[in-house]
């Protein structure tokens, strides 16, 4: 199953690690550390067309994360995480 992620990106569900507020989860400095990271190793996706509002985290196949930046909410992207499990 897929979750639509924003400008017509999708993701695997079951690749999904975890879902997160940029305004919250960025405010700790281990996880703007590992955003830094991310971006400078090239595994940050940006998806977003606006401000940023979440970001995914997803397994990858070579053992490597992935970070999707989306302008969808948090709450929004569960839901849509949460509908696709239910299903």
């Amino acid at each position: 199953m897929y979750t639509h992620a924003g400008n017509n990106r999708i993701i695997r569900t079951r690749d999904i690690i975890g879902i997160f507020d940029m305004d919250t989860a960025t405010m700790a400095m281990p996880t703007r550390d590992y955003l830094r990271a991310a971006e400078r190793d090239g595994r940050m996706i940006n998806i977003k067309e606006e401000i940023p509002k979440s970001f995914i985290v997803t397994a990858g196949k070579d053992g490597r994360d992935t970070v999707y930046v989306s302008q969808i909410s948090t709450s929004a992207l569960v839901g849509r995480v949460d509908s696709v499990i239910s299903e």
